[in-house]
């Protein structure tokens, strides 16, 4: 615990199943962990909580306080229990409910993650990038066409047929949730990644005083590669690819280091293939290459490995 409480103090930012297999990891080897999160999310029980009670989206929030929490306590399986069966509460988790009813009691979205928190003990603290309702929105370019088509709907850009050109939020001058700026000015590593590029990563580095507080940041910056594509947004991406995607749409280079896996053993979905570390990515300086491979999910990252 001593330990812990001493180590390096690290901002981890993404969203998804790749953020929280990072934190779950990491809270072994230090206890100053923040993970800042993204609040477009649209779907699923996220996204009818928010279009119902006008809330920001609690599902990433509710993932990752529970990968930071004691994983095999009784409080976080019930806070990761989804309710089947109910049609008021079909497909439903409890967390994502007992956010949202945190929310009304305490009177704000920040105060309800801040005391979720609290109640499963997690090493850490999980915060939403911004406060403001935004939307995500990418222009797609249509199969067999040159024209390009707008989705709005974090949810809908996998799910439409074709290849994102851009991606931006609504409104892009969303300010950032002044305790994130605080943490990435005072952190000794900032992670991005692992996790969707469209989806959970980019909108918050399209928070554009986020994405100030990075670049002046002392921290390093390691951006974690994907290990397999994902079907609607990477198809066929290399390593090389992610990056520049990435990159191209802040306007800059921002990392000190690129994490890419290289054990490529193991099924993959039908739709899926791995993410090669091509030759321009292995040139560079700033590549660091490992098995971060988990052995019974091998699309996935394994949080040992990797922390």
């Amino acid at each position: 615990f001593q330990r812990r409480r001493r180590g390096p103090r690290v901002v981890a930012i993404g969203g998804g199943p790749g953020l929280s297999t990072l934190l779950r990891g990491l809270k072994y080897h230090t206890g100053n962990i923040t993970a800042v999160v993204t609040v477009a999310d649209d779907g699923g029980s996220s996204g009818k909580l928010r279009e119902t009670f006008g809330i920001l989206p609690p599902g990433d929030i509710r993932n990752c306080l529970a990968a930071l929490s004691n994983d095999e306590d009784m409080l976080t399986q019930l806070f990761q229990y989804r309710f089947s069966g109910s049609s008021g509460l079909e497909g439903h988790s409890f967390g994502n409910l007992f956010i949202t009813a945190l929310a009304d009691i305490t009177g704000s979205f920040e105060e309800a993650a801040v005391e979720s928190g609290r109640v499963l003990a997690v090493h850490g603290r999980v915060l939403p990038s911004t406060l403001h309702d935004v939307k995500w929105v990418a222009s797609m370019e249509l199969p067999h066409s040159i024209n390009e088509v707008r989705v709005e709907g974090e949810s809908k850009i996998p799910e439409m047929a074709g290849r994102v050109r851009r991606v931006w939020l609504e409104p892009d001058d969303a300010p950032a949730f002044p305790p994130v700026i605080k943490a990435l000015l005072n952190a000794d590593i900032i992670i991005v990644g692992p996790g969707s590029l469209y989806t959970s990563i980019l909108p918050n580095l399209l928070v554009r005083d986020l994405l100030a507080s990075i670049r002046v940041s002392r921290a390093i910056k390691i951006y974690i590669n994907n290990i397999a594509t994902q079907t609607g947004e990477t198809d066929s991406f290399n390593s090389h690819d992610h990056l520049q995607a990435l990159e191209s749409h802040i306007g800059e280079t921002l990392f000190d280091v690129i994490l890419c896996n290289d054990n490529f053993e193991g099924e993959l979905g039908p739709r899926s293939v791995w993410v090669r570390v091509d030759e321009e990515t292995r040139s560079d300086e700033r590549t660091y290459c490992a098995d971060l491979l988990d052995d019974q999910h091998p699309w996935r990252h394994d949080s040992v490995k990797l922390a």
